[in-house]
């Protein structure tokens, strides 16, 4: 095997290397559980529920029949809106702790970024 030649500074390029695949390879294992997960969310007091998937796949919408009103349908509509909106919003939180832990870009702001990679600052 050939070796990558150590970089300004001491830095071990071909370490740097490995290090970074096993980043990409946890990754892309916690996207995957992301599959296997779920997030509820509901507007108009439970009137309309939706279930999402961690990788932002709806799932499962239920409405109320009471909420069904052909007369105001559009109260209907802006809660469906409203639910799936929120229920995005929650797969995003939860897809972001998941990976945040993975990637090292998660927690205050992205501190510690890819430092532990000898790339500081990024």
């Amino acid at each position: 095997m050939t070796r990558l030649p150590q970089g300004a500074g001491g830095f071990d390029l071909n370490a740097l290397m490995k290090q970074a695949q096993q980043m990409q390879a946890d990754m892309a294992e916690a996207q995957e559980r992301l599959k296997e997960e779920t997030v509820d969310a509901s507007a108009g007091g439970g009137v309309v529920k939706v279930k999402m998937s961690g990788d932002l796949r709806l799932l499962e919408i239920a409405i109320d029949p009471e909420a069904i009103d052909p007369v105001d349908a559009e109260l209907l509509q802006d809660m469906v809106l409203a639910a799936v909106n929120e229920a995005i919003r929650a797969a995003q939180d939860l897809a972001a702790s998941k990976m945040g832990g993975v990637s090292g870009l998660g927690g205050a702001g992205g501190a510690g970024g890819l430092g532990g990679l000898g790339l500081p600052g990024m």
